[in-house]
């Protein structure tokens, strides 16, 4: 057992929490906040990821990490020296804080990239692609993000950070994440100024035009709030949970696959090596001829539909 990853202890919370919450919204009219069939495909894809998980900590992130830390923090006279010239960081509390806000501002753009670049879509879609917003799918992971994260997060220990300390960071903002989904939590006053919270990500799980592409922070908004993505739920939003191109399966390998398919089908009948380019590497939505829609084009048409008609409060998308 790995004493050095808090999610070794998270994993029965998880459990414990999705029950409790699936018992409450039983006990109090709200049936519909679960499907028996959407909550095991999340639990199949949880599992896979429980499984899997500790194999590419052990194979990636841990190697990685370790390899580069002792490349960019070499060993002399028995003290740690980045060769930046400075002494590599210890295990002071306030060296945990940076650590853990350089694993937000990671987390921020590892997220918004996922959101961003359509290859990387294709994995993160998973945690998206289920019209519910609860705990079960909290861990509705998509396997292939697994593989290439560490590489976002590579520069915490070259610039000096320990490597199990990144660890934890990582591991805490992801028992953060898990919380986050859940909508009986309602808005909690100045903690949003700071954090983020309930309601910021039910905002990040809409298809709702407006709120596409929003919230992308990990335990903090400040991030989200500097960049420009940062959008506080509107209590007269009717939100719809879910993607626009939902796989429409309770199939686990159909949901993990589905998108990578798309592109696999849209690169085949481009005629440009630029268009194969963008239909994997540009923002999910590309098309040359204008046919479907990025986010941002979504978002502009959205604002000049409101501008003719400010009485328009939500859109969602066909």
């Amino acid at each position: 057992m790995d004493f050095t990853n808090p999610l070794v202890y998270g994993v029965p919370c998880f459990i414990a929490f999705i029950l409790l919450e699936l018992t409450y919204s039983h006990t109090h009219g709200d049936e519909d906040l679960y499907d028996w069939r959407d909550l095991l495909a999340s639990g199949a894809m949880g599992v896979g990821s429980a499984i899997l998980g500790p194999l590419i900590k052990v194979t990636l992130l841990i190697v990685i990490f370790t390899l580069t830390y002792e490349f960019f923090n070499p060993e002399v006279d028995g003290v740690r020296t980045n060769i930046m010239g400075y002494e590599s960081f210890g295990y002071a509390w306030y060296v945990w804080l940076l650590c853990q806000l350089a694993d937000d501002f990671t987390y921020y753009w590892f997220h918004r990239a996922n959101h961003e670049i359509r290859i990387l879509w294709a994995a993160h879609i998973v945690h998206h692609s289920s019209d519910n917003f609860n705990l079960g799918t909290a861990v509705r992971n998509g396997w292939f993000t697994l593989l290439y994260k560490p590489f976002f997060y590579m520069w915490m220990p070259a610039i000096g950070f320990p490597v199990e300390m990144v660890v934890v960071a990582l591991a805490i903002e992801s028992l953060w994440q898990f919380q986050l989904h859940s909508k009986y939590v309602p808005k909690m006053g100045w903690v949003e100024k700071i954090f983020n919270t309930h309601t910021m990500h039910q905002v990040h799980h809409s298809q709702n035009v407006e709120y596409l592409d929003k919230n992308h922070g990990g335990f903090l908004n400040i991030f989200d709030k500097i960049f420009g993505t940062w959008k506080e739920l509107d209590d007269d939003v009717e939100v719809k949970f879910g993607v626009i191109h939902a796989p429409k399966s309770y199939n686990p390998i159909v949901i993990l696959t589905h998108e990578f398919k798309d592109i696999w089908a849209d690169v085949k009948k481009a005629d440009k090596l630029s268009h194969k380019f963008m239909y994997i590497f540009g923002p999910p939505g590309w098309s040359p001829d204008g046919s479907t829609l990025t986010v941002k084009q979504q978002q502009r048409l959205f604002r000049e539909q409101k501008t003719k008609n400010p009485k328009m409060v939500y859109s969602r998308p066909n």
